[in-house]
């Protein structure tokens, strides 16, 4: 793949994700563009905001939610997962690979969690290249 590729992603993330800080742990990256979409809850994160954020040029979508069983409420990451097999189904149909799509429970205020998910991700798109859909 090329070394200039800068691989979009657009991140939707639980408020809860990132700790009451306001500073995200990524925002320093020079090798990736990042868009952070923060959300009250992961359950909030409907199809149509995936897809969209593929539309608007994403090479990838990362949904960044709470461990398993530790949701504020309840099963809002849970709701977020379901979501996200169904849409990864979907980008597969239609020849966009749903390897594109991932979701990562991350613990509030993980930094080292939150770089290490990003290199992989980052590695994984230098294999995938540009979407497609750009």
């Amino acid at each position: 793949m090329n070394d200039l590729f800068k691989p979009r992603i657009t991140v939707f993330h639980c408020i809860n994700t990132f700790g009451d800080g306001e500073v995200l742990p990524v925002t320093g990256r020079t090798d990736l563009e990042l868009k952070f979409v923060k959300l009250p809850c992961s359950s909030l994160v409907k199809d149509v905001y995936l897809l969209r954020a593929f539309e608007a040029g994403a090479d990838a979508v990362a949904v960044m939610v709470c461990p398993e069983g530790a949701c504020r409420y309840v099963e809002g990451n849970l709701r977020a997962k379901k979501r996200l097999t169904r849409v990864k189904a979907l980008l597969d149909e239609i020849g966009l690979g749903g390897d594109r799509l991932s979701l990562f429970n991350v613990a509030a205020n993980d930094s080292a969690a939150v770089e290490t998910v990003f290199d992989d991700f980052r590695q994984r798109l230098m294999v995938l290249g540009a979407s497609p859909a750009r």
